[in-house]
């Protein structure tokens, strides 16, 4: 069952994307001008040199529009910051239709809401998550703005205040998830029913001084995994989906705390799922590494099984191509994008040798759905 299965699997995505895709790159840090794009075979595991599709000011964080043709971006310009919006046009050309100023600074993330009604961005710095309407076409409203508060105060300076970091829904698309790192624990919002607004539902406190981060569901949205920064962990949690609750189960560490102690600065900054439902990956920024797990379905417990260098400096970044047999690794210090293909069997990384293409301060990697 389980090879018919992923036969199947591969066979799928492999003829959807018989073509090179356009990826493209938010980036933040010196050298940068913008967004940028490339394309990326998977045939080979080559990604093209990259060209600028956009110029503005710290396009840290992209999301792509449900029906395709569009992409957003947290960003600044002028003295202002909020979500730029872009039309993508035959061969990856990006044109900006729409700019949309956000009152609580800049966002440290941005997600689409699966109905394209509306979508949110997380400021960390803010301390806030902001609900964006969107129009018949696309066009970003004025925001509200959601203030979180309190922090736990574990870790001094990083949790004294709310640091809201990622944001997202549930598979069902009836809530949004925030990860709040200065408080420990993730808020959750119950979407309205007319999709017009989002209200607070409730908290999944995670591990002290563990920082969330990132997360993401399980393929079969029974299980939450959800990244920790500061202590390089995931804290896995039991979804129920009917109450709008989480309850935490397990926490796996992703590095041995030898590894840890062995740099001066080590963070957890991405977490990923593969669609086989089997593994999961996340970045360890400072160590410079992937750490691969396996999942098992009925617990939800993670496995390390692999510690892979991403051949590159400062992982903030990290995502799978649309086959699910490439994951691309951006080293923000770096200025690169490498390339490691993925064993189907295994879920353990090979670095493809010669996959490294240099891309200005990647901080995001984006593979949008074609209109």
């Amino acid at each position: 069952m389980k090879t018919t299965f992923l036969a199947a699997f591969l066979a799928l995505t492999s003829a959807a994307v018989a073509e090179p895709q356009t990826v493209y790159f938010g980036t933040g840090g010196k050298g940068a001008k913008g967004i940028y794009r490339g394309t990326f075979d998977a045939a080979t595991g080559k990604l093209s040199p990259v060209v600028l599709a956009a110029e503005i000011g710290s396009p840290g964080f992209l999301a792509a529009h449900p029906a395709g043709g569009k992409l957003y971006a947290v960003a600044r310009w002028g003295k202002s910051a909020g979500v730029v919006g872009y039309e993508i046009k035959p061969k990856g050309a990006l044109v900006e239709f729409a700019k949309q100023a956000n009152p609580d600074g800049g966002g440290a993330h941005i997600a689409v809401h699966p109905s394209g009604r509306f979508l949110l961005t997380a400021q960390y710095g803010g301390g806030s998550t902001a609900f964006f309407p969107l129009d018949d076409d696309g066009n970003p409203g004025k925001p509200v703005v959601h203030e979180h508060v309190g922090g736990s105060g574990v870790v001094p300076r990083r949790q004294d205040s709310p640091h809201p970091h990622w944001c997202g829904f549930s598979p069902d698309a009836s809530y949004a998830f925030v990860p709040d790192l200065g408080a420990d624990q993730i808020v959750i919002y119950k979407v309205a029913e007319d999709l017009a607004s989002i209200a607070p539902h409730g908290i999944a406190r995670s591990v002290p001084g563990g920082g969330p981060r990132h997360m993401r569901f399980s393929v079969d949205g029974r299980f939450i995994y959800l990244l920790n920064e500061l202590s390089l962990s995931v804290t896995t949690f039991a979804w129920d989906a009917k109450a709008g609750a989480a309850t935490r189960l397990s926490t796996t560490p992703s590095l041995s705390e030898e590894a840890k102690a062995a740099e001066s600065f080590n963070s957890a900054a991405e977490i990923l799922t593969h669609p086989s439902g089997k593994f999961v990956y996340s970045s360890n920024r400072g160590h410079d590494s992937v750490t691969v797990y396996k999942a098992d379905p009925a617990t939800g417990r993670l496995e390390v099984i692999q510690v892979q260098p991403i051949r590159g400096a400062f992982p903030r970044n990290i995502n799978l191509d649309p086959t699910g047999g490439w994951l691309l690794a951006a080293g923000a210090d770096s200025g690169t994008v490498a390339a490691h293909r993925i064993d189907p069997g295994t879920g353990k990384l090979t670095y493809h040798r010669g996959a490294i293409t240099q891309v200005p301060a990647p901080i995001c990697i984006l593979f949008p759905k074609a209109p």
